[in-house]
């Protein structure tokens, strides 16, 4: 017996093949069967990242792993942090082992593959710390791309997934021009960051939020003037990733640099 995964993406490559569009197939997605009418009105949930604030410390990778069903072993994370290091040569190297998930416990670089880079002390003019996520763009490319309505966005901005109706073809992991995405290890469908949308609805902050012990991590009501995210957004010298690809992510970093992609 065929399973409505298997028939959804072999209808779809179906499709593809003959070149008709994927709009005419008409299926009820997630997007269209509920509108989460719980989201309160006037609500733009986004994120506040301060890297000078953070030590790498792998805590938040942790803490999402945890609450996100995500394997512990696996090197997979929503969530995850990359090491920038800077020589006064001009070199830049950035490594992220394990999504950062144990910190950063020795000076080489991790080059993959079992290769590692030795770092002198004396030789680095800066090096820092740069927590990513999801950056729940306000165009996002991977709601466009997902043919059976598994990835949708919320009325409050976030990009959500439903994994029941996910059928892991990989196109939205292939349209995010940020890398979030990936195909669960155990589940085999498509998953990222979703702010702790379980938690952000219930009052409660994202388990990453709760877990950084330094603040690096902040998220608000972008919509609300007086919240606090939103006060330092507006008022502080804040930047986004990629901002040449229109996306309007949602994700804003304080003191990134321009190496940083």
């Amino acid at each position: 017996m065929i399973s409505r995964r298997s028939f959804l993406k072999n209808a779809i490559k179906g499709v593809a093949g003959l070149s008709i569009p994927l709009s005419i197939i008409g299926i009820a997605g997630p997007r269209k069967l509920f509108a989460l009418n719980n989201v309160t009105a006037g609500v733009r949930w986004a994120f506040l990242i301060n890297t000078y604030k953070c030590v790498g410390c792998g805590l938040c990778v942790k803490a999402c792993k945890t609450e996100n069903e995500i394997p512990y072993d696996a090197n997979v994370t929503r969530t995850w942090i990359e090491r920038y290091v800077h020589l006064k040569d001009g070199r830049v190297f950035a490594d992220t082992p394990k999504g950062g998930r144990d910190g950063f416990t020795t000076s080489k670089i991790d080059l993959g593959e079992g290769r590692y880079q030795d770092i002198d002390e004396k030789d680095i003019d800066k090096a820092f710390f740069v927590p990513k996520l999801c950056n729940q763009c306000e165009n996002p490319p991977c709601v466009q791309v997902c043919p059976v309505g598994a990835t949708f966005q919320a009325s409050d901005g976030v990009v959500l997934i439903d994994r029941s109706w996910c059928i892991g073809c990989g196109y939205c992991i292939m349209a995010c021009p940020y890398g979030v995405r990936f195909f669960h290890p155990v589940l085999q469908v498509a998953e990222k960051c979703n702010f702790c949308y379980h938690r952000i609805n219930k009052g409660l902050k994202p388990a990453c939020v709760d877990a950084c012990p330094f603040g690096a991590r902040m998220i608000g009501n972008i919509k609300d003037p007086e919240d606090p995210v939103t006060k330092v957004i507006m008022a502080e010298r804040v930047n986004v990733l990629k901002s040449e690809y229109g996306t309007k992510p949602q994700a804003y970093y304080i003191g990134m640099d321009e190496e940083v992609r």
